[in-house]
């Protein structure tokens, strides 16, 4: 945008929402969310449809949480089935389904792949896994792991190490572990014992371990919420390297990474590396509320009965839709669609007005725009039939479900192109 061009107008000029529907949500709903006018009823594969009846090409993906796609048969017919039978036991009790669940995850976790993306065999690694409810409980499990890990083995040390324009939650303590000062603002005091590093900078790592007391680091290969940036592989398996010499955890946050979305079964593998514990959410059951948390068994082992729980955690009914889920993205091979279509994804975006770079894996994908419209991108998308998301004001951020099209594909590019014509 030029310096003497006007700013573009970004109210709002397009909406289908029952005024009744946002006039209650502003009475009984707090305002912890500005809402798009927009109340979608029903999806399939990649498309969303409104209340009143119109389509959108859905580029969110629930936050990237539809893996196989809106209200996909498969995880449908086996919550269904669940439903029938039973919803809620508590974790007193065993559940096949949960183990089975278990059992699968820990196959993903051990599968290698080249840097690609493209799989390649098996580290014959044995996980254990804990479910949560969402991605910032996976996280949580994962920092009791590190601080158990570090009373045991290693003299009582607690540091946690993260990354700057990192996130990993907004509980308190998965707060405290994001690198973002912006979520702190109101809310402090935070926990004790976190510490954020820059990313893909091993030599202040380094520099911060070796000045003792540090137990953990926890990193996402992917930065999502921080602007989609992608931590090296390079830098990845050098974090490996000092967390052996140290014997210090090493945590991947893949909660949004996870579940193919960038065409690995997880994003870490990409890099060659394995690390000591996984937090995992978003993609595990299509959107079904759920998430896991899964440690070697040299560090989970280092739990016992009544050191951590949930009470809907690991339920009949949430393990029913992710053993369906989870089963399904491996039997379809969802992986190589995955980074087809992301490659297409890429070159798309990357061919776009403004946009200057493109950064992810797979089907998680950031436009860097040279213009601060992302906001009104987002707000006049609706009146073009896409679902988009932006991080400030000048990154659009791409989780559709896995199984969009390379036609969809386009046609939203398309779509979007005319938009950024329009706007800049």
């Amino acid at each position: 945008m030029l310096a003497d061009q006007k700013a573009p107008d970004t109210t709002p000029s397009f909406s289908t929402v029952d005024p009744r529907v946002a006039e209650a949500d502003a009475a009984y709903v707090m305002p912890t969310y500005a809402r798009l006018p927009v109340e979608f009823v029903s999806g399939h594969d990649a498309t969303l449809v409104d209340s009143t009846g119109r389509e959108y090409l859905d580029l969110l993906g629930g936050i990237g949480c539809t893996s196989l796609g809106h209200a996909n048969p498969i995880v449908s017919d086996a919550i269904q089935g669940q439903l029938g039978r039973v919803w809620q036991t508590g974790n007193y009790f065993y559940d096949e389904k949960r183990t089975r669940l278990a059992a699968a995850l820990s196959t993903l976790l051990s599968t290698t792949t080249d840097e690609g993306g493209h799989v390649m065999g098996s580290t014959g690694t044995r996980w254990k896994t804990f479910f949560s409810n969402s991605g910032a409980e996976a996280n949580e499990g994962a920092i009791k792991v590190a601080r158990r890990w570090g009373e045991r083995r290693l003299d009582g040390a607690h540091v946690i190490v993260t990354a700057r324009q990192s996130f990993h939650g907004r509980t308190l303590a998965t707060l405290a572990a994001t690198g973002q000062d912006k979520f702190h603002r109101s809310f402090r005091p935070l926990p004790e014992g976190f510490e954020s590093v820059a990313l893909n900078d091993i030599y202040a790592l380094r520099e911060r371990v070796e000045r003792g007391g540090v137990c953990a680091v926890m990193l996402e290969c992917v930065q999502g919420e921080g602007g989609v940036w992608n931590a090296e592989y390079d830098y990845l398996r050098d974090v490996r390297e000092l967390c052996d010499e140290r014997g210090i955890l090493l945590m991947c946050d893949e909660v949004q990474t996870g579940f193919y979305r960038c065409g690995s079964p997880f994003c870490f593998q990409r890099s060659g590396i394995e690390p000591d514990v996984v937090s995992m959410a978003k993609g595990i059951a299509d959107g079904f509320p759920m998430g896991a948390v899964a440690a070697r068994a040299e560090a989970a082992d280092l739990l016992a009965p009544g050191d951590h729980g949930s009470t809907f955690g690991g339920s009949p009914l949430a393990c029913a839709a992710g053993l369906a889920c989870v089963s399904a993205l491996a039997e379809l091979g969802i992986g190589e669609h995955v980074l087809s279509v992301g490659r297409h994804l890429r070159h798309r975006l990357s061919t776009l007005p403004h946009v200057v770079e493109v950064r992810g894996h797979g089907l998680m994908r950031g436009a860097q725009l040279d213009v601060p419209i992302a906001s009104a991108l987002v707000e006049e998308g609706l009146a073009a039939g896409l679902v988009l998301n932006h991080i400030g004001d000048s990154i659009l951020r791409f989780l559709p479900p896995l199984v969009i099209t390379r036609a969809e594909v386009d046609e939203a590019c398309d779509r979007l192109a005319a938009l950024i014509e329009r706007l800049a």
